[in-house]
Parts: structure tokens; C-alpha cells; sequence
């Protein structure tokens, strides 16, 4: 991990359990705290402490870990300022992450929301925001596409603690995580949650599915009738984001992968993949 020194500001809580050790940090240089980051791939998330039962704590929004630069504002909406959380999308990722644990669904814990006393007056947009940090711990805080930035042992240990998931005997690593993978989509599904980003970068190697900040659950529909209109056609296509996840293990593991095991196992959890092929001409 790579060491961050940051700054502790004045804070309100948001929302969370007042029970937790609140962390409310900005990255800057010559900082008395510290943060640190994963991997280059994390961006705004960075470890910020472990509880005594070794689960890592994570904060996100606390400025990029990239750039000498704090935070950078790019123009596709008005707040759009890389490194910075803004409520609404805190708000949705923890109340979104508890309604998919509710469904036996691995992962992270949600702790809390804080809101920064720092304001940030971003001169393009002529706006000014407080800082916002979700907070949350995870059993690891390494996700799948972190494995160049991870030594082999690492990944080893993580991965060998699949085996007690593995209760229909598959022979290979990868395939242990494919039966939990299409069934986490299987559970989501069938509860009509749609999550909206799956990829290697919001799975950890704990199988911990995380970043809710774009998913849609009937608790929380969308608020724009446009998106929720149009979420039951982006279904089919977490099928094809699981299926890119599962080969991706498999090639960090240097497993092959056996198209015909893994299409069974779509198969048995209802996932009729044959049908969203299109016919073949020739």
C-alpha cells in the first residue's frame, strides 16, 4: 500500500452508527494523518484504519491518489469533480449496499456518512461543496482488478479461503467463484436489483461486491423516470460483465477455463444464455 499523509477536518454526521471511529480525512501534502492507497486503480478510496478483528476500513471521497492535485474538475455535469463524493450518490451506495445485504449477498458493512466542514469552491462552475466521505470496512480491501499491484501470496491467501463456499466440489478456483458470482446475479435479479457497474474493480478478492452509488433496488428506484424505464434493459447485460469477471480470475490464476462448465452453471441458476444469442446466417 502506498502512504498518504492527510489532514483531519471538522465533520457532521450524516447518517451511520455514532459508534464507529469516524475518520474524516483529506488528502494533503505535509498532513499530520495518514491514508492509504490499494493501488493506482482506486482513485478517491483509500484504507484508512483495520478493526481488532482484522477488517479493513475504507473512506471514499477523500481526494484522488493520483496528481499532486487534490481534486480536478472535468465538465460532464456541473459537480463533476474527480475526487470528491457527492451526497446523493453516498446516500444511494449506503442505503443501496444494505438492501442487497439483505438478501444474504456478500459485502461490504456500511459505517457511515460524514459530511467535512472544508468547503471547496470549484472556480469553473462558480460552486462551492463540502466534501463528503462514505465510510465502510471490508475483509479485503483488494478488488480483482488490483492483482498486477498484489504479490501472488496475497492473492493465494484469499483465494484459498474460497473453499469453504465450495460445497458442489468444483475442481478449480475460478469455478468456485463463477457458482458465487451467478448467484449473487441470480439473488439480484430475481429481486428486481440491478446494480449497474459490475466489473473487476467492484468485486474484492473476499467475493465482496461493493459500489452502489449507480444501482437501482425497489426500495430505491431511480429518481428519473427516464432511468428507471430503461433499467430492466441493462439486465442481460450484467450476465455478460459476470461472465468477464469470471474469466479475468481465471486468468490470474492461470486456470483455463471450460466455457461448457461454466454455460451449465448459468444454465442451473436460470440464466438461459443461448437466448440472447442472435441467429447465425451462415
Amino acid at each position: 500500500m502506498k502512504e498518504y499523509s492527510a489532514i483531519r477536518c471538522a465533520f457532521d454526521y450524516v447518517i451511520g452508527s455514532k459508534k464507529c471511529t469516524p475518520y474524516p480525512l483529506l488528502r494533503f501534502a505535509n498532513g499530520e494523518e495518514k491514508l492509504y492507497s490499494v493501488s493506482p486503480l482506486h482513485g478517491r478510496s483509500f484504507v484508512v484504519g483495520r478493526h481488532s478483528d482484522g477488517r479493513y476500513i475504507v473512506s471514499k471521497g477523500n481526494g484522488l491518489c493520483y496528481s499532486d492535485y487534490l481534486f480536478l474538475n472535468t465538465p460532464e455535469t456541473q459537480l463533476d469533480v474527480w475526487g470528491l463524493l457527492l451526497m446523493k450518490d453516498a446516500l444511494r451506495d449506503y442505503y443501496c449496499c444494505q438492501d442487497i445485504q439483505s438478501l444474504g449477498i456478500k459485502t461490504n458493512q456500511m459505517e457511515c456518512i460524514l459530511e467535512l466542514d472544508y468547503p471547496i469552491y470549484i472556480v469553473q462552475t462558480d460552486t462551492t461543496v463540502k466534501p463528503v466521505l462514505l465510510q465502510y470496512n471490508v475483509e479485503c480491501p483488494y478488488r480483482i482488478c488490483d492483482a498486477p499491484f498484489m504479490e501472488r501470496s496475497q492473492i493465494e491467501v484469499e483465494v484459498a479461503k474460497w473453499q469453504q463456499y465450495n460445497r458442489k466440489g468444483y475442481s478449480k478456483s475460478h469455478e468456485i467463484a463463477a457458482d458465487i458470482l451467478i448467484g449473487n446475479l441470480r439473488t439480484r435479479h430475481d429481486h428486481e436489483v440491478l446494480h449497474n457497474a459490475i466489473h473487476e474493480q467492484n468485486y474484492t478478492w473476499a467475493l465482496e461486491l461493493l459500489d452502489f452509488e449507480l444501482t437501482r433496488t425497489p426500495q430505491h428506484p431511480y429518481e428519473k423516470e427516464d432511468y428507471e424505464r430503461h433499467a430492466p434493459s441493462l439486465y442481460n447485460r450484467e450476465v455478460i460483465q459476470t461472465y468477464v469477471i469470471i474469466n479475468y480470475i481465471a486468468g490470474v490464476l492461470r486456470e483455463d477455463v471450460d466455457f461448457a462448465t461454466i454455460d451449465r452453471m448459468w444454465q442451473d441458476y436460470g440464466f438461459d444464455i443461448s437466448k440472447m444469442q442472435p441467429d447465425l446466417l451462415k
